[in-house]
């Protein structure tokens, strides 16, 4: 403010030239347009910063004069951030701008415009830049490396996704679905992957496209052609020598040297690949097949990164495949040694019999269970359906041990079931691997074509029988619970018996728990689905019955499956 004894001393800004003084002397550039966008004036730093002299620029187009685009060229006055200021009479700021230099180089700006005015009149805008080339570089670095980090983490995040996901399933075909859908559209344009078999042949086993699996380039899963003498394709390379290869768009179309090559090239050329990465199933010397991804872009080729990522991928993969089928062997010896110890069922008489084992769902690992019918030495016949604890060999293993003590026993004396799952229960121990098993045992007491007849039976622990009677009514038979078997080693407590009369027609049900326990349901519920579809089923043929009761049952059950039914004449 001015002092007191400042009356009547002019202040500076009222004396001519004033204003004009402190534009020269400005550190930052100062340039005025006209409202056609000509340079009208400028100061000396700005004749610095843009290596012109003020006289060369004075009446010249500053967007022709000054902007480029980022790489030297000319840039459209459409796009141009200022001209639309000029145009709008308003105010704006930029940054990023590049301005080419009296010497030829370019330099990023920011800059900030202000319209100028003389009352009402439009005059044109006064432009303040300055040059920020070197923040821009190190923004332009900070840019990228943030950009790598986070295509790194990226990658990263997809390779432990894919272990996790893989490592959810020991099921090869579900295991090759999931990879696809992860593989594309995150990181490929198509995806394919060929086995080798026990043989050597090689199988191509899933595609997978922008559009999900694509079941017709796989072939049918025929046999590929094999390889032959210097075949050059990736494909028998990675087969081959177990090392990655990346191909280029010139290197995709090269002419095929096998019938293998061919099949491969023609894959290719269906796809229209531009770019190819194909690595190896697995390491060294247990190389199960290869995964080949295909880009579709040439302006984004794979490269050195994709190659690294894909490499440890397929190594991952190959694992799970190896042990998937590993799995699935071990499946099939179990569930083969299951179905051979179910034996034959007996027709008895007018008693009729039907029965069903459905080996647990994709994922799961071989159960227990086991069903049995057989008539004993006075002609009674004695149904059986057992679970034995556990989900692999060893339990099916046991469940063959249970299942001929258990016969030998009931065999060897007639005697109430109680007694002799008691006898059971008494030698499991010490001549079987079991360590815990359920199971119902029953006799259908009666002549086999008259009747009357009387079920009697026991329960280790199992889910109850169902009888369904005519007129629809259908019950479960609660009584004659006793605990499991090999649940009070020693005890010398005798199990229950309980007895039921059986109507003539009537249809007797006896089930593992596979079949009515789901995951995230209790089992009250799945008792009452059982009760509500057999009902519904009861007056279908016994075939039909067992058939229609595992397919209408909830899915999601992770248990194998035994399922006896017993039907009375109608008398």
């Amino acid at each position: 403010m001015p002092g007191a004894g400042d009356e009547g001393r002019s202040w500076p800004a009222a004396e001519p030239g004033f204003w004009w003084q402190v534009v020269a002397q400005l550190s930052t550039a100062l340039m005025v347009l006209d409202p056609a966008g000509r340079i009208v004036a400028l100061n000396p730093a700005a004749e610095r910063l843009l290596g012109r002299a003020a006289t060369d620029m004075r009446g010249r187009d500053a967007h022709d004069l000054l902007h480029r685009d980022a790489g030297g060229g000319a840039l459209l006055r459409e796009r141009c951030p200022l001209l639309q200021a000029l145009a709008e009479e308003a105010p704006a700021r930029g940054e990023g701008d590049s301005y080419l230099r009296g010497d030829g180089r370019l330099i990023t700006i920011s800059w900030s415009a202000s319209p100028l005015r003389d009352g009402g009149s439009f005059k044109g805008i006064a432009l303040m830049f300055t040059d920020v080339t070197g923040d821009h570089g190190a923004r332009r670095e900070r840019a990228a490396y943030t950009s790598a980090l986070e295509d790194l983490n990226e990658r990263l995040t997809l390779v432990a996704e894919i272990t996790d996901v893989l490592g959810q399933t020991l099921e090869t075909d579900e295991a090759l679905a999931r990879l696809g859908r992860l593989l594309v559209p995150r990181l490929a344009d198509w995806a394919a992957i060929d086995l080798l078999t026990r043989s050597g042949q090689v199988r191509r086993m899933a595609v997978t496209g922008p559009a999900g699996r694509d079941a017709a380039l796989e072939g049918g899963r025929e046999r590929l052609p094999d390889p032959g003498e210097g075949d050059r394709s990736p494909l028998a390379h990675v087969l081959n020598s177990g090392d990655p290869v990346l191909q280029d768009e010139a290197r995709t179309v090269a002419p095929p040297g096998s019938p293998l090559a061919a099949a491969y090239s023609g894959f290719l050329r269906t796809v229209g690949a531009r770019s190819v990465l194909a690595v190896p199933l697995g390491s060294g010397r247990q190389i199960t097949g290869a995964l080949t991804l295909v880009r579709t872009d040439p302006a984004h080729p794979f490269d050195a990164a994709d190659l690294g990522v894909v490499s440890d991928i397929g190594r991952r993969v190959g694992l799970v495949i190896d042990n998937a089928r590993r799995f699935g062997r071990q499946r099939a010896v179990a569930e083969a040694m299951q179905r051979n110890l179910l034996a034959p069922l007996p027709q008895p008489g007018r008693l009729r019999l039907a029965a069903r084992y459905q080996p647990a769902p994709a994922g799961s690992q071989v159960g227990g269970d086991w069903y049995d019918a057989f008539e004993l030495k006075d002609g009674t016949l004695a149904l059986v359906i057992g679970d034995v604890v556990g989900h692999d060999l060893t339990a099916a293993a046991g469940m063959a041990q249970l299942h001929g003590i258990l016969r030998s026993l009931a065999w060897d004396r007639t005697g109430p079931p109680g007694a002799v799952v008691d006898r059971l229960d008494d030698a499991m121990p010490a001549i079987t691997t079991v360590s815990m098993a359920t199971l119902v045992l029953a006799r259908v007491e009666g002549h086999p074509h008259t009747g009357p007849w009387t079920l009697r039976w026991t329960s280790a622990g199992h889910p109850p029988p169902l009888l369904l009677t005519p007129g629809g009514h259908a019950r479960y038979l609660e009584a004659g619970q006793g605990i499991l078997l090999g649940a009070l080693p020693g005890s010398t407590a005798s199990r229950p018996d309980a007895t039921q009369s059986l109507p003539p027609g009537s249809t007797l049900l006896l089930y593992t728990d596979g079949l009515v326990e789901v995951p995230g349901s209790d089992l009250s519920t799945g008792l009452g689905e059982l009760r509500r579809h057999a009902l519904a089923l009861a007056d279908a043929p016994l075939e039909t019955l067992c058939d229609q009761l595992l397919t209408r049952m909830p899915p999601g059950s992770t248990d194998d499956v035994a399922l006896l039914a017993l039907r009375l004449p109608a008398l």
